[in-house]
């Protein structure tokens, strides 16, 4: 069986994760080879959220240092799997979609895939203002680091588990998404953006527009003048792929 670990980070979820553990299709992933783990990273709550996902058949991983990117370091630390895909416990992100996700993973060989929030038939699930922002943001990053990816903030992300344990990812807090899609890109991992449905948050809206889209900016130029070591791999030469040094191109993918 190949392996999977699911991380998700929860701040005060309690409410939303029966339906978020709910909507991962644990049989069908199964039935298509894949062991999977969940771990859920209780990132300081007070609601009890460690608690309901240890009922619910999750691992709880706890990190009370408070932050996206604090959380997510504590659920990569600890997963097992050799492919870690990620999705927030406000159920927005679509875990659904898995096994189509994963499916191309594997047929295109792609090392960092991530997911574009910002296609048509989405903008019901986000506030104007925060769809104004996320278009902004991933426009500069695209700029700075050359990557075309339609959307830096997503996150949904599945990779190979080494592509994180050889990046130089910083951030603690909400940059920490636009941060690994940057590094992973940059360093020459193979990377594929998938369009993704999302929908509505269940629960209070943690995010601080203003606050966390100033401190994304000042991030992408700090990053933008890191110098990053590229990855050195062995050539790889596959009928049908095109490869570049600016990650891969997949042709005919199936669309979720």
């Amino acid at each position: 069986m190949n392996t999977l670990s699911i991380v998700i980070p929860a701040l005060n979820e309690a409410e939303n994760l029966p339906a978020v553990m709910a909507s991962i299709p644990f049989a069908e992933l199964k039935d298509e080879g894949w062991d999977t783990e969940v771990l859920v990273v209780d990132n300081g709550s007070t609601d009890g959220t460690g608690d309901v996902a240890r009922t619910l058949g999750a691992r709880v991983v706890s990190q009370p240092a408070r932050g996206y990117g604090n959380a997510y370091r504590a659920g990569f630390g600890a997963a097992t799997g050799d492919i870690i895909a990620t999705g927030d416990a406000d159920r927005t992100y679509p875990f659904d979609a898995l096994p189509r996700l994963l499916r191309t993973l594997v047929a295109h060989d792609v090392e960092f895939m991530t997911t574009n929030r910002l296609v048509g038939g989405n903008s019901e699930a986000m506030k104007p203002s925060h769809s104004l922002g996320n278009h902004v943001l991933s426009a500069i990053s695209r700029t700075l680091f050359r990557n075309d990816l339609r959307d830096s903030q997503s996150g949904m992300w599945v990779f190979r588990r080494y592509v994180w344990q050889r990046l130089d990812v910083r951030s603690t807090g909400m940059s920490f998404s636009q941060e690994i899609k940057n590094a992973a890109t940059r360093a020459g991992y193979r990377y594929v953006e998938i369009p993704i449905e999302y929908r509505k948050r269940g629960g209070q809206v943690k995010l601080n527009a203003f606050r966390d889209g100033t401190e994304n900016l000042r991030q992408l130029f700090e990053h933008h003048l890191r110098r990053t070591r590229p990855v050195l791999r062995p050539a790889v030469a596959t009928a049908g792929r095109e490869y570049t040094d600016r990650g891969v191109a997949v042709q005919g993918y199936e669309g979720v």
